[in-house]
């Protein structure tokens, strides 16, 4: 079974002080890259402790001068919170910067809480994004933009610069439902998702047909992920003990921001209050290599996947923990599925 792998990285605040958070995962990409993961992927996340690099290209900057194969990206650029052509401008200086690694994703955002911050209606921003999307792709393949849009109008505007991967970085999409599926398959982007098990088959199956109805090549098809939080350590119960003690901070983070706004936690049926709830559910793994390469067989058995991204710094993990666990996912469990 054939699979690639990449990382997810919330930047969670992890008690430690700012620059020393920074400098601990731009380490980890260095080791990411010497030990053969395909992409590091970022998110983009606003007023919360679960993301405390609110500007993706400012951090990437940084991973692209820090590794040499590693491939990066936002994972997503939330567009309703940003002029497009500003990402389309940044695109074009990371695109170049690394030498034509970036991986380009792009959304609605996942927190009308944050969006709202920005003075965005949380009901338009998926109708923003579509057309935002737009805009970006218009203006990394065009001299003059020229769009006329419901949010957007553009006329005659130079663009003194074009994506060094044409036509533009491979595209990422995030989608939790069959027809956006259908969406990123039409624009020939990756996807990955973090929903439940029983929801990604329905996904990859609606991708493979839409990619098959427009005439594309079984060989050529982008990449179907899935997101989990992964701890490998020497023996299960060592790496359950890690993943315990530093799921539940993570948990608080992430409900963080809904709690303080006076809102109730709306995925907390993804995300249950511990770690062995995450486990129980197929949504993470803490365990040996041995008990990490068979739950990733599973679950590409399952879902179809042909991406596996982890999570494997999160919480109250420590830098030395997580370099450890990354160090053993990437010589005793990825090997056996290339």
């Amino acid at each position: 079974m054939a699979l690639q792998f990449g990382i997810f990285d919330h930047l969670d605040d992890n008690g430690v002080p700012l620059a020393d958070l920074f400098e601990t995962r731009l380490k980890l990409t260095e080791q990411y890259d010497r030990l053969g993961f395909r992409s590091y992927h970022i998110a983009e996340h606003h007023s919360t402790p679960l993301g405390m690099a609110p500007s993706p290209s400012v951090f990437l900057a940084a991973v692209a001068q820090r590794t040499e194969h590693l491939r990066f990206g936002p994972l997503l650029y939330v567009t309703p919170m940003y002029h497009p052509l500003r990402i389309a401008e940044e695109v074009v200086m990371l695109d170049h910067m690394s030498r034509g690694r970036l991986e380009l994703g792009l959304g609605r955002g996942a927190s009308p809480i944050e969006i709202g911050a920005y003075a965005v209606d949380p009901e338009t921003a998926p109708e923003m994004n579509r057309e935002a999307t737009e805009v970006v792709l218009k203006a990394l393949t065009s001299d003059l933009l020229h769009h006329d849009g419901k949010f957007y109008k553009f006329d005659k505007v130079r663009i003194a610069a074009r994506p060094l991967q044409k036509p533009y970085p491979p595209l990422w999409f995030a989608p939790v439902e069959a027809a956006r599926a259908a969406d990123a398959a039409r624009l020939k982007g990756n996807m990955v998702t973090l929903i439940p098990n029983a929801g990604i088959k329905p996904l990859t199956d609606t991708y493979r047909s839409t990619w098959q109805a427009l005439g594309h090549k079984a060989a050529d098809m982008p990449l179907m992920g899935v997101f989990r939080h992964v701890v490998v350590a020497e023996t299960d119960a060592k790496a359950l003990e890690i993943a315990r003690t530093a799921y539940r901070p993570w948990r608080q983070n992430m409900a963080f921001l809904w709690e303080w706004a006076g809102f109730e936690f709306p995925i907390a049926f993804i995300y249950p209050d511990s770690f062995d709830g995450l486990q129980k559910m197929g949504m993470g793994v803490a365990g040996s290599p041995e008990t990490v390469r068979r739950y990733i067989a599973a679950l590409a058995e399952e879902t179809g996947i042909t991406y596996f991204v982890c999570d494997p710094v999160f919480g109250s993990i420590p830098y030395d923990v997580a370099s450890r666990s990354v160090e053993l996912f990437g010589k005793e469990v990825m090997p056996a599925f290339r």
